[in-house]
């Protein structure tokens, strides 16, 4: 077996910071630790630019044991960014515990993807996709990636956005904030076609609610997709209602917008 690490915040939670680090809670006493010991450090050795193996020893490091909650070994955690984000307990197959990093581990990308967003909330949309077209260039299923670019050019090309945004499937972790992107991204296309949608009484006041989306006047989107909901619900397939929950997505739950006007769209809903 390798050496155990000597400083745990250095090795393993400062280390996570750079590159991902699997830490291998295990003690001399315990036989399947023997047993998956080995098989880490087989796939360690065969991974070393995604990820790094660090064995911590828990007889020699209690209180590190203690603070994560070890209660059986082998325990195995997965630290990015100094933070455990999946783990599993017990000598798994090795084909199995391949299954699991492909799934468990972060994009090397994922700092530039941080970056590109930060880039859009300072405005700088034309340097925060290039940095995403370069991301996705190099990791075409990077879904973030993808929502970050369709969210670039969503109010000035929204055929682009939905395009950006195919690949993205139910079992995406993104896919709840895709289709609130997909939403809107349609409704822009009815507004530059609004021949597309069915004549009646409604047919104006939903095209205005829409061109509010467009100007970012969001309560008064709103206000017209709700009253909407009351009046004429079925209007474009029940589209306002769908029009509120994509923004909803899109402004982010705790958004002061969204805790008010989320219950007004219940109680319209049994109105």
């Amino acid at each position: 077996m390798s050496h155990d690490i000597s400083n745990f915040a250095k090795d393993v939670i400062d280390k996570s910071f750079t590159i991902p680090v699997l830490a291998d809670f295990w003690a001399e006493w315990c036989g399947p630790c023997k047993v998956l010991g080995p098989v880490l450090e087989r796939l360690a050795s065969q991974n070393t630019d995604n990820w790094l193996l660090a064995k911590i020893n828990t007889e020699q490091h209690k209180d590190i044991a203690s603070q994560y909650g070890i209660r059986g070994i082998p325990n195995v955690k997965l630290f990015v960014d100094g933070k455990v984000v999946d783990e599993f307990t017990g000598a798994l197959p090795e084909a199995q515990i391949i299954s699991w990093l492909n799934k468990a581990l972060p994009s090397k990308w994922r700092h530039k993807v941080k970056e590109a967003e930060a880039l859009l909330q300072a405005g700088k949309t034309t340097e925060a996709q290039s940095l995403l077209n370069d991301v996705l260039i190099n990791e075409p299923d990077n879904h973030e990636a993808r929502l970050s670019l369709a969210q670039s050019c969503l109010y000035d090309d929204p055929q682009l956005a939905l395009e950006m945004l195919k690949p993205v499937e139910p079992d995406s972790p993104v896919f709840e904030m895709a289709e609130g992107y997909r939403t809107l991204a349609r409704l822009f296309t009815l507004q530059t076609t609004p021949e597309q949608l069915p004549d009646g009484e409604s047919k104006a006041a939903y095209i205005k609610a829409i061109a509010h989306i467009k100007k970012r006047e969001y309560e008064s989107a709103l206000k017209g997709f709700i009253a909407l909901v009351q009046s004429d619900r079925s209007y474009d397939d029940d589209g306002a209602r769908k029009a509120c929950i994509a923004l909803f997505k899109v402004l982010g739950s705790e958004n002061e917008l969204t805790r008010e006007y989320r219950t007004t769209l219940s109680r319209s809903l049994y109105i």
